[in-house]
């Protein structure tokens, strides 16, 4: 007899919380509201993906309307573990698995 698997969805949520958690529990409720089974998120840390003088790549720069360095844009996007730690506790809370 053949097992039968599931399709699990994962909604990315990557960085698209533009460093706010208000944003990034918004982006968990929605993937709730899909039907989704895990939201993920990105975890880093900007000195271990860049140097400190890294400029934008040509796309960074159309989309973010300036030409700071990349890792000031990415420092902005970083969460800390407690944030980590509150987004977790708010996908249990919605019944949706947590990835980073």
């Amino acid at each position: 007899m053949k097992k039968k698997f599931k399709t699990k969805i994962i909604a990315e949520a990557g960085v698209n919380h533009n460093g706010s958690i208000k944003l990034a529990k918004k982006l968990i409720d929605v993937a709730k509201k899909a039907k989704c089974d895990y939201v993920k998120f990105q975890a880093f840390k900007a000195e271990e993906l860049v140097t400190l003088k890294a400029r934008k790549t040509s796309y960074q720069k159309i989309n973010q309307k300036d030409n700071k360095l990349q890792f000031k844009m990415l420092k902005k996007l970083e969460f800390t573990e407690e944030d980590f730690i509150e987004l977790k506790k708010h996908c249990k809370k919605k019944k949706i698995k947590f990835l980073y």
